[in-house]
């Protein structure tokens, strides 16, 4: 999931600093793509990857929010429709080349799958963002 949201983040980041698309409320030129529709379909096709041996209902319900997500968004007039179906690809697209590239880190960076185990976890503290890691040898 880390992964994930490290691809999409700097997919919208980038492209978002680049179109400069005003939002529908005028309110500044970062509308294009929605990154709340971004991170919540990024959240959605994660669920339907790691839960859909046990239930479609875990992807079909993280889709459902996810969509609601991009819905609030445009009806609260801070983003086009562009802007959320661009966010909702990128988002899905961004979880599909994580779990394509997974093997591969895991192979390259984690060798002994039994000995290391480990979390990346982004925060938030009120004034500053950053990444926590915590591993075991």
């Amino acid at each position: 999931m880390a992964t994930a949201y490290l691809i999409m983040g700097g997919s919208v980041n980038i492209i978002k600093r680049t179109s400069k698309v005003t939002r529908p409320d005028g309110s500044d030129t970062r509308s294009f793509p929605s990154g709340h529709t971004a991170t919540a379909f990024m959240g959605a096709e994660f669920l339907r990857q790691e839960y859909k041996d046990v239930s479609d209902w875990y992807g079909i319900t993280g889709y459902a929010v996810a969509a609601g997500t991009g819905l609030f968004r445009m009806s609260n007039e801070k983003h086009w429709l562009t802007d959320v179906a661009t966010g909702a690809g990128i988002g899905i697209l961004s979880t599909k080349i994580a779990y394509w590239i997974h093997p591969l880190i895991k192979k390259t960076i984690f060798k002994d799958k039994d000995k290391t185990n480990g979390i990346v976890m982004p925060f938030y503290n009120g004034r500053a963002y950053g990444l926590g890691l915590s591993m075991t040898f």
